[in-house]
C-alpha cells in the first residue's frame, strides 16, 4: 500500500466520532433506546443526556398485566429522565400516553418541564396512542391542556392529541407570539374558541385540526395563515355546522372527509394549492364533495389541484360551474381515478378546463360502489382529451389491465408535447426461505418494490423505455 503511494486508513469506531454526530444519531432515536446506548462505552454514558430531541413512545415499553403496570412504568421511567436530563435545551418534545387522571400530576409535570426548563422548539402530546390500549377505565379520562404555560416558552410547533384544550381568559390580549405551527386532533373547540385561539397566535402560519367536535358556526379568518388543513369534521342533522374561511395569505387548504352543511370561501386569491379527500362511495360522499369542489370557483390562481374523479357527474349537473369557468393556472393535477370509459370521461371534462395544465398524476382510490350508469351515446364514443401543454403523466399503481393499456395508448396519440409516461408498479411478493443450520426453518414473504417504466421521447421521436431504478 505504501508503495503504491496510499497510506493506511486507521480502523475507527462510533467512539472516534465528534460529540455533534453522535448527539443526531441519538437525537433519531426514541428515547428508551438513546438511554441504553449509554451501557456501550464511557463516552456513550452521559450523551443521551444531551440529546436534542426527547421520544417517549408508549407502544415501545414491554406490555405487563396489568395495563395500569405499564403505565406506571413509564411514568416512573420519564420521570427519572427529566431528572437527570441536562439542561440544555430540546428541539423536539414527544410523548404518546394513554392518559388516566391518576396521572395528571405527572404529565403536568412533564409539559411545564419541557416548555419552560428544556425550552422545546416543538411540542407533541398524544394521549390517544390507538384504540387497543382503551378500555371502559381509561376512554373517558382526558387531560387538559393548560396553553396559558406556552407565555413562558418558545414552542414553534404545538402538536395536540385527546385532550381538552384550556384557554386563558383574555387570550387576544395576553398572546402566545411563539406559535407558527398548530395540530389539534380530537380535541374539543367550541367557535369562540377557534377565533380567541387565532387571535392569540397572532404568527400562527399553519393550522391542522382533525376530528375536532363542539362547532357549530366554524370561523377561520386569519391575515397570517398560509396552510389550513380540515380533516373528519361530521355534519350533525341537527346542528348543521357551517364553515367560513377568510384567509387572504393562505396558500394551501385540504379537506379530508369534511361533511359541512354550507361552506363559504373568501380572499383566496392567494390559493395555490387545493386538496380534496373523501372515502370514494359516492352514495355517502358525493353531497359533501361537490360542495367543496364548488369552492374552487373562488381560486382564481390555483396551480397544484387533488381531487377525486367524480368529475362527469358535476360537471354535467345544475350545480356545476358557470360556461367561463376555467382553472387557466393550473400547472399540476393529482387525480384520484380508475380508467374506465366512466372515468375517462370524466377526466376527459376535467381536462378542458386546465389548458395550460404540465402534469398529471393518476392514483388508483378503492372504489366502494359501482360507477354511475354513462349515457347510451358515450359509452362507445372514443375519448378526446384537450392536453395541448401537458408534458408529463404518472399511474400509481399501474398494474397492466386492459383499461389501463387503452388510457396510455390515448395519452401517447392524443399528448401533443407530452414528454414522459411514467408507470409506477406496485410492490411484489419476494418469498425467501430461512435455513438453520442446513433446514428449512421458514418462509417469509417479502414485499419488494419493482422500479418504474418511463416513457419517454422528444419531439416528434417515437416513445423509448427504460426502467427508473433509483427511486422510492
Amino acid at each position: 500500500m505504501e508503495e503504491l503511494g496510499i497510506n493506511e486508513i486507521p480502523n475507527r469506531t462510533l467512539n472516534d466520532l465528534p460529540d455533534e454526530i453522535l448527539l443526531h444519531i441519538l437525537s433519531l432515536l426514541p428515547t428508551l433506546d438513546a438511554v441504553q446506548t449509554s451501557l456501550i462505552s464511557h463516552k456513550w454514558r452521559p450523551l443521551w443526556s444531551r440529546a436534542p430531541s426527547l421520544n417517549f413512545d408508549y407502544q415501545l415499553f414491554p406490555p405487563r398485566e396489568p395495563l395500569e403496570y405499564t403505565s406506571q412504568f413509564y411514568a416512573e421511567f420519564v420521570d427519572r429522565v427529566l431528572i437527570f436530563r441536562a439542561n440544555s435545551p430540546v428541539h423536539t418534545f414527544r410523548l404518546s400516553f394513554i392518559y388516566h387522571s391518576h396521572y395528571g400530576s405527572h404529565v403536568e409535570s412533564w409539559v411545564r418541564s419541557a416548555v419552560t426548563r428544556l425550552r422545546a422548539r416543538e411540542l407533541y402530546l398524544d394521549l390517544f396512542v390507538h384504540d387497543d390500549f382503551h378500555d371502559v377505565e381509561t376512554v373517558n379520562h382526558w387531560y387538559d391542556f393548560p396553553f396559558s404555560v406556552l407565555r413562558n416558552g418558545c414552542v414553534e410547533k404545538l402538536g395536540l392529541t385527546r385532550c381538552y384544550l384550556t384557554l386563558p381568559a383574555k387570550l387576544s390580549t395576553r398572546r402566545v407570539w411563539s406559535i407558527r405551527s398548530l395540530f389539534l386532533d380530537q380535541v374539543y373547540l367550541a367557535d369562540q374558541m377557534v377565533k380567541d385561539l387565532i387571535l392569540g397566535c397572532p404568527n400562527l402560519e399553519e393550522l391542522e385540526l382533525q376530528k375536532c367536535s363542539g362547532h357549530r358556526r366554524l370561523k377561520i379568518c386569519s391575515k397570517r395563515l398560509k396552510r389550513l388543513t380540515l380533516g373528519m369534521f361530521f355534519e350533525s342533522s341537527k346542528q348543521r355546522e357551517t364553515l367560513l374561511v377568510d384567509c387572504p395569505n393562505l396558500r394551501s387548504i385540504s379537506f379530508n372527509r369534511c361533511s359541512f352543511f354550507r361552506l363559504e370561501l373568501k380572499n383566496a386569491s392567494s390559493l395555490v394549492e387545493f386538496r380534496v379527500d373523501f372515502v370514494h362511495m359516492i352514495h355517502l360522499s358525493y353531497s359533501y364533495w361537490i360542495k367543496v369542489v364548488g369552492l374552487l370557483e373562488q381560486v382564481p390562481n390555483l396551480k397544484h389541484l387533488h381531487v377525486q374523479n367524480w368529475l362527469f357527474m358535476f360537471l354535467t349537473s345544475r350545480d356545476s360551474f358557470p360556461e367561463s369557468f376555467m382553472l387557466y393556472n393550473l400547472k399540476i393535477l393529482e387525480l384520484r381515478t380508475g380508467f374506465t370509459q366512466y372515468d375517462l370521461v370524466g377526466i376527459a371534462a376535467l381536462l378542458k378546463l386546465c389548458p395550460n395544465l404540465e402534469t398529471m398524476i393518476l392514483v388508483y382510490p378503492c372504489k366502494c360502489d359501482p360507477d354511475e350508469s354513462l349515457p347510451e351515446e358515450l359509452l362507445d364514443k372514443p375519448v378526446e382529451f384537450s392536453i395541448p401543454s401537458l408534458k408529463q403523466v404518472m399511474i400509481k399503481p399501474y398494474t397492466g389491465t386492459e383499461d389501463e393499456g387503452k388510457f396510455v395508448k390515448i395519452l401517447t396519440e392524443q399528448g401533443v408535447v407530452l414528454e414522459k409516461i411514467v408507470l409506477v408498479h406496485g410492490q411484489v411478493e419476494n418469498r425467501v426461505v430461512v435455513l438453520v443450520h442446513g433446514q428449512v426453518e421458514n418462509r417469509v414473504v417479502v414485499l419488494k418494490s419493482v422500479p418504474p417504466v418511463v416513457m419517454y421521447k422528444k419531439g416528434s421521436q417515437t416513445w423509448n423505455y427504460s426502467l427508473l431504478r433509483n427511486s422510492n
